[in-house]
C-alpha cells in the first residue's frame, strides 16, 4: 500500500466519513436480447407491453428491435438495485409470450446483418436521431458487433462526500473542479487496472460460429471437431477484444483523461471534422440519412471505452456539453459481461467488489497519463481479453513485464483496507469475502466464469449456442415463477401507461425540421471552447 493510499484511508476513518460509505450512489443498466423458443434473434417489434423504448424509464432498447435494456434508479442499497432489475425481469417475461431473455453476452444464433433489425422510437426529432445513429453504426461497424450485449454499472459518491473530502483537502480548488479532477483520477487509474475486472468477471471466452460466418481471419480455434463454437482456449472475455466493441478507425482516436478540457476537446474534434472512409455513406444528402454525419464519431456515445465520464443531460443536451457546464457527475463502467451463472447477470458479491475496486481507484494516487503508459495499458487489455488464463501471462508496468498472478495479488491486497472501511460502515464482512473469492480466481484460473463456461461445455459435450440456451431457458422458469407484488405490478404498468403518453407529448411538441433539429444540437459543440 503507497503513502498516499494510507493517508487516504486514516481520513476515510476519521469521524463522519462511516455514513457516507454507506451512500455510495450506483445503477445499473443491463442488456439482453429477445430470442424465440429455437434460439434464434426475434424479428418482432419492441412489445408493445412494455411501453415507449424511447421513454420508458426502466425498460429500452440498444442497438436492435431485439436488443433490450433494462435501467435501474440511482440507488444506495446493492441488494433493492439488485431487486429492481429482477422486477424489471419478470415484469418483461410477462409481456412477452414464449420469447426468451439471451443469458450470455455473445449472441445466439444470427443470420448476417440482414437478420438484425434497428431500434425504431417513433416520429419525434429525437426518435429519428436516436435511429439515424444506429444505422449509421451499422453502416460502419456492421451489425453483428451490435447485438453483443453487456452490463453498465454507474458509480458515485453523494454531494456529502464530497463537500467533506474537499474541506479536508484544504479546499484547493473549486469544488466542482475538485470533483471532476478526482473522477478523471479514478478513470485514468481504471485504465491502469481494468484487465483485473476482465480476468476476474469476463464470462465470453466462446461464441456461435453463426456470428462468425463469411468474416475473415479472427484467430480464433473451433472449440469440438463439429465446429458449431469459437473459442480462445485461455479467452476471458470476447467480448471486449476484436470481435465485440472495438474499432479499428477509433485505434489512432488518442482521448487524454488529464483534464476534462483535454478529454471534451479530443471527443469535439472526433465529431466534427469528417472522415473520409465514411463519406460513402449520405448523411442528408437530398434527404437520405443513413448516418448523423461523415465524422470519426457521429456522437460521443460511439467512443468505445471502458469507462465514461458522466453526467445526466438536460433535453437536447449533447453529453460534453453537460461535462462542460457541471463537471462529471458519476462514471460509467462498461466492460462487464453478462454472466450467465446469475439470473441477473451479476450479483451482490461482484458489486461489492466493484465498489472496492473503484474507491481503490479513487484514493490511489493517479498521475498524468501520456501516449506510452495508454499504450502499455491498451495491450495488457488485449493479452487478458485473449490469454487472461495462460499460465505465467506476463504483463507490462512501468518498471518491467510481471506475472498476471503477481500484479492481481498486489492490487487486491492494496484493496484491502478499503474493505475493511466498508464492512465497518456496513457492519458486515460481505466486502471482505468479496476480495476473498477473487483472490481464489486468482490463485486458481479455473475459479473464473470463462474458464466455468469452457469446462461446462466440455463435461456436458455442448456447444456454446446449447450452454448458453440451457441457462437461458433456466432463468425464464425463475421470473416466470417470480410473482410480483400487486404494488410493483402497479408501478410498473403505470410506468408504461405514463412513456406511451410521454412520447406522444414528444412528437406533438416538435416544431423544427429533422435538418433544424440536427444543425441546432450540433452547433453545441461549436461553443464548447
Amino acid at each position: 500500500m503507497t503513502p498516499h493510499l494510507q493517508n487516504q484511508l486514516q481520513t476515510l476513518a476519521g469521524p463522519g466519513y462511516r455514513e457516507l460509505l454507506q451512500r455510495i450512489q450506483r445503477g445499473l443498466e443491463k442488456e439482453s436480447l429477445r430470442i424465440t423458443p429455437e434460439g434464434r434473434l426475434v424479428q418482432t417489434p419492441h412489445p408493445a407491453g412494455l411501453g415507449s423504448a424511447l421513454t420508458h424509464p426502466s425498460i429500452t432498447t440498444d442497438y436492435s428491435e431485439a436488443l433490450l435494456e433494462f435501467i435501474t434508479p440511482v440507488d444506495r442499497s446493492i441488494e433493492h438495485c439488485l431487486e429492481t432489475l429482477a422486477d424489471v425481469h419478470s415484469y418483461t417475461y410477462s409481456k412477452i409470450g414464449q420469447e426468451l431473455l439471451w443469458a450470455t453476452s455473445m449472441p445466439c444464433i444470427v443470420n448476417g446483418d440482414d437478420s438484425i433489425p434497428v431500434a425504431e422510437y417513433g416520429s419525434a426529432n429525437v426518435a429519428r436521431m436516436k435511429e439515424v445513429y444506429r444505422y449509421g453504426l451499422g453502416h460502419r461497424y456492421g451489425r453483428l458487433m451490435q447485438t453483443i450485449a453487456g452490463i453498465h454499472y454507474n458509480f458515485s459518491l453523494p454531494d456529502e462526500y464530497w463537500q467533506r473530502a474537499w474541506d479536508d483537502a484544504g479546499r484547493p480548488e473549486p469544488l466542482r473542479d475538485y470533483i471532476t479532477n478526482r473522477y478523471l483520477g479514478l478513470i485514468r487509474n481504471f485504465h491502469r487496472h481494468s484487465w483485473l475486472l476482465i480476468y476476474l468477471f469476463g464470462a465470453s471466452p466462446a461464441v456461435c460460429a453463426s456470428f462468425l460466418r463469411g468474416r475473415g481471419s479472427h484467430g480464433l480455434e473451433p472449440f469440438d471437431d463439429k465446429s458449431r463454437t469459437l473459442h480462445l482456449p485461455y479467452g476471458t472475455a470476447l467480448r471486449m477484444g476484436d470481435l465485440g466493441y472495438n474499432s479499428d478507425a477509433q485505434k489512432g482516436l488518442k482521448v487524454c483523461y488529464n483534464s476534462l478540457g483535454n478529454y471534451v476537446q479530443a471527443l469535439r474534434n472526433a465529431i466534427m471534422q469528417p472522415h473520409p472512409p465514411y463519406q460513402v455513406f449520405p448523411a442528408g444528402q437530398g434527404g437520405d440519412y443513413q448516418q448523423l454525419n461523415d465524422s470519426l464519431l457521429q456522437i460521443e456515445n460511439e467512443f468505445y471505452s471502458t469507462i465514461r465520464p458522466k453526467r445526466v443531460t438536460r433535453p437536447g443536451e449533447a453529453p460534453l456539453a453537460a461535462l462542460c457546464r457541471a463537471g462529471i457527475e458519476y462514471v460509467e463502467i462498461r466492460c462487464i459481461d453478462v454472466s450467465p451463472f446469475t439470473p441477473l447477470g451479476i450479483d451482490a458479491g461482484q458489486i461489492r467488489f466493484l465498489d472496492t475496486f473503484l474507491l481503490h481507484c479513487l484514493l490511489e494516487d493517479s498521475p498524468a497519463c501520456g501516449d506510452s503508459e495508454q499504450a502499455m495499458q491498451a495491450a495488457n487489455l488485449e493479452a487478458v481479453v485473449n490469454r487472461g488464463r495462460e499460465p505465467g501471462l506476463q504483463l507490462q508496468t512501468p518498471g518491467g513485464s510481471a506475472s498476471l498472478t503477481e500484479l492481481a495479488g498486489g492490487l487486491l491486497a492494496a484493496m484491502t483496507g478499503i474493505a475493511d472501511l466498508l464492512d465497518d460502515a456496513h457492519d458486515s464482512r460481505l466486502y471482505r469475502e468479496s476480495l476473498a473469492a477473487q483472490q481464489a480466481r486468482v490463485d486458481d484460473p479455473e475459479l473464473t466464469p470463462s474458464a466455468r463456461v469452457l469446462r461446462e461445455m466440455r463435461e456436458q459435450d455442448l456447444p456454446f449456442f446449447r450452454l448458453a440456451m440451457n441457462y437461458s431457458e433456466t432463468w425464464a422458469r425463475h421470473f416466470h415463477q417470480c410473482a410480483l407484488p400487486t404494488d410493483t405490478v402497479r408501478r410498473l404498468e403505470e410506468e408504461t401507461r405514463q412513456s406511451l403518453a410521454a412520447q406522444r407529448e414528444i412528437e406533438a411538441a416538435d416544431e423544427l425540421s429533422f435538418e433544424e433539429y440536427l444543425a441546432r444540437f450540433f452547433g453545441q459543440y461549436r461553443t464548447l471552447f
